[in-house]
């Protein structure tokens, strides 16, 4: 069977050595590690963090984070030792093709470029709402068609994207370092509500920690989530059960670990790096997050929490402007960061997508100045920019989850299958109690994803109808396997 035909590991690693599509290795594990902090500190703390606690978990949103924090430690176990193994760009779409065959690769992938191109659009989308909070407090209104949630098309959005667009273009190391500074911005701002919002706890606004559940009828037909669906499950606001609910949800902030895997061929040593990278940007967010959501729940009741602004707008609340302004130019750092490795990771996917000839190969050329593929980088550019103006936040931020969750489960069962079929490979790092915790992922993020609506797995089914025509259409048949099928 042709479309499940696997393209070895080393036939892998010698593809990045082509001059035409060899990357720069300029990347450190302090770079990887800053990557992830950059992409995963973001539209979770800034802008999830009250609509779960205001509408789910109340104040346990922090266990919410603890549970997603749990289901990607386990993937990012996974992810370790693959990148460690295969440090080819692509991540989860070369991690597949190594070891499930050509037409799972491109699933994988096609669905990888779902996530982070909706995922770059909602932040962005995120940024734009800051940026008005912010202007707004300085006395510049911005008119309500080209700016926020209900704009006829977000211009901000749009442009701040483009902006990044050509920073990655002009370089790896250039992203890097944009991304050092803007990083460092945003953890002391994050330390910042941390710190002061300590001052400003009211003991009353956590009880009860767990609000007793109560039903959400208005939760039927396509928004169900799916376990209601399935198994008859009421779906429930509150209580233990919405704990895991917005688990579901800000699942979502967590995204973006997995995008250190795809720098892995422009990290100069990345058998040590890669893995530090990885777990060290996930655990050092994960104590961000419940820290953060503790103090803003204390800050302020639950039910009142701000949707858009929540950490800012809740010093507004305890007559604290001058931190809400702060936090503001922080949330705006904060997003710049996700949005543009957001697109770092897409980019690479498509363009290990582009090398293997599944699209289009000359998309896949490397700037000789640069050492970017500039032309994947470019196209996919444009194409989050229109979504950014055009898709409201709301709309597609479950999407990005679905995506997100479906490749940690391919990644989970691919480190047990080539444990199995290449136990002679070198690996730099290996996953623990193999294959407890693979299975244990597995299970964990099939979980998450039954709670997600109906409509989302539509929306999702949707698009992988679209990539299966494309791969048989234009994919499989000029494939480089096929190719070199036919000169066989």
């Amino acid at each position: 069977m042709g479309f499940l035909r696997v393209k070895s590991v080393e036939q892998s690693i010698l593809d990045t050595e082509a001059p035409e599509h060899r990357l720069r290795k300029d990347l450190s594990a302090l770079d990887l590690t800053v990557f992830g902090i950059g992409v995963i500190v973001g539209t979770g703390i800034f802008v999830l963090t009250g609509r779960v606690a205001k509408e789910t978990a109340g104040p346990a949103v922090a266990l919410s984070f603890v549970v997603a924090g749990i289901v990607c430690a386990l993937a990012a176990l996974c992810y370790a030792e693959f990148a460690s193994t295969v440090p080819v760009a692509g991540s989860a779409y070369t991690f597949s093709f190594a070891t499930l065959g050509e037409f799972p690769a491109w699933v994988i992938g096609w669905d990888l470029a779902l996530e982070m191109m909706l995922g770059a659009a909602v932040v962005a989308v995120g940024w734009s709402g800051y940026l008005t909070s912010l202007l707004s407090s300085l006395g510049i209104g911005l008119p309500a068609a080209v700016a926020g949630e209900g704009a006829t098309f977000n211009l901000p959005a749009s442009l701040i994207v483009l902006l990044l667009t050509a920073v990655l273009v002009l370089g790896i190391k250039l992203s890097s370092r944009v991304n050092l500074v803007i990083v460092t911005i945003k953890v002391a701002v994050v330390l910042l509500v941390i710190v002061a919002g300590l001052f400003f706890l009211n003991g009353g606004n956590y009880s009860p920690f767990i609000p007793p559940a109560r039903p959400t009828p208005a939760v039927e037909g396509l928004a169900a989530p799916l376990i209601q669906v399935l198994f008859g499950i009421t779906p429930v606001a509150f209580g233990v059960l919405g704990i895991f609910s917005a688990a579901a949800i800000v699942f979502f902030a967590y995204i973006g670990f997995d995008v250190v895997a795809t720098a892995a061929e422009e990290t100069r040593r990345p058998q040590r790096d890669l893995p530090i990278g990885i777990l060290a940007s996930l655990a050092v967010c994960t104590v961000l997050y419940v820290a953060v959501s503790l103090v803003v729940v204390g800050m302020q009741p639950y039910r009142e929490l701000s949707e858009a602004a929540p950490l800012a707008d809740a010093f507004k609340a305890v007559g604290q402007t001058w931190a809400a302004a702060v936090i503001s130019v922080g949330a705006l750092a904060g997003l710049t960061t996700v949005v543009m490795i957001l697109m770092l990771g897409m980019s690479r996917v498509m363009f290990a997508m582009c090398r293997d000839n599944l699209l289009p190969r000359r998309l896949a050329r490397v700037h000789p100045q640069f050492g970017t593929p500039y032309i994947i980088t470019i196209i996919m550019g444009v194409v989050v920019a229109v979504l950014a103006g055009l898709v409201p936040l709301s709309t597609i931020a479950e999407l990005v989850n679905i995506g997100t969750l479906f490749a940690f489960v391919v990644v989970s069962l691919a480190v047990i299958i080539l444990r199995r079929t290449r136990p002679d490979l070198p690996r730099a790092f290996r996953t623990p109690l193999v294959p407890l915790v693979p299975i244990l992922s597995v299970l964990a993020c099939l979980y998450l994803m039954l709670n997600l609506p109906v409509e989302t797995w539509l929306r999702f089914a949707a698009w992988m109808v679209v990539g299966v025509v494309i791969y048989a259409g234009y994919g499989y048949r000029h494939s480089r396997l096929s190719e070199h099928a036919l000169k066989d």
